[in-house]
């Protein structure tokens, strides 16, 4: 269960990471998601900033401070269902799968951090 947990999270760090590499070039992809959902632009580097502390969170978590990789996990979950609510609210579901699937690898990374 253990390389499980670690695949996972890996993953989950991996996930994250490229999204906020993107996030912080401002690519088209993100600023015109952002402005579908209406999310200002201005959000974007807080945005990002919450997803890399999520990233070295379960970094940190897999690194032996098993609390601090708990909660980096519960923070995404937590991010990512309310980007799921944000797009519901504006009604934009064409691609609320990819916000989908970076909630389904955080709630994997927190139950599996739990149990670990």
């Amino acid at each position: 269960m253990f390389t499980v947990y670690v695949a996972v999270t890996i993953a989950t760090i991996l996930a994250n990471s490229a999204i906020v590499v993107a996030d912080l070039a401002r690519a088209e992809f993100v600023l015109a998601n952002m402005a579908e959902v209406g999310v200002p632009p201005s959000a974007l580097p807080m945005l990002a900033m919450l997803k890399a502390a999520g990233a070295v969170g379960l970094l940190l978590g897999l690194l032996g401070i098993d609390v601090i990789g708990v909660a980096a996990a519960a923070g995404l979950v937590a991010f990512f269902v309310c980007a799921i609510v944000v797009h519901v609210r504006a009604r934009v579901f064409h691609n609320i799968a990819f916000p989908g699937a970076f909630l389904v690898l955080a709630l994997a990374s927190l139950a599996l951090g739990i149990t670990h």
